[in-house]
């Protein structure tokens, strides 16, 4: 670890908006923010829609795979922002920071599917992306 503010993104298969929120935090803050993804039950690949309309802003996720939760991590980052009401995490001894959830809006609900509905799910990460890096960098 750093001495970078840290976050984890948590989602249940960590092959869409988990991931896709990490790309977006490494693409707003650069170097600023330590960036890291997971899964609470991780698939083995990633949302190739997601994967698509992060490439259509200029942010990607080369080299990045589903992977589960490490508890080192877990205990080591400044912030765990868990998206979506389907992923829980249990606390471990030692955390230090803090976990929060960010429930989502889902486009598909509304008949919207395809490109559209991940580029405004893609959209809303992004803004609350942006928020939390500038929230942990003093930007």
């Amino acid at each position: 670890m750093s001495d970078r503010p840290s976050v984890l993104f948590v989602c249940v298969k960590n092959g869409g908006k988990s991931q896709m929120a990490a790309a977006l935090a490494r693409h707003r803050a650069g170097d600023r923010l330590e960036v890291h993804s997971a899964g609470t039950i991780p698939g083995t690949k990633l949302n190739a829609e997601s994967v698509a309309s992060l490439a259509r802003i200029g942010a990607g996720v080369e080299g990045e795979h589903p992977k589960p939760i490490d508890p080192e991590l877990l205990r080591s980052v400044d912030r765990v922002v868990v998206i979506g009401g389907e992923a829980t995490i249990e606390p471990v001894e030692g955390m230090r920071g803090t976990v929060e959830t960010w429930l989502t809006d889902e486009p598909s609900l509304r008949g919207i599917e395809g490109e559209e509905r991940m580029d405004l799910v893609r959209d809303e990460l992004d803004a609350r992306v942006t928020a939390l890096a500038d929230e942990l960098t003093g930007a």
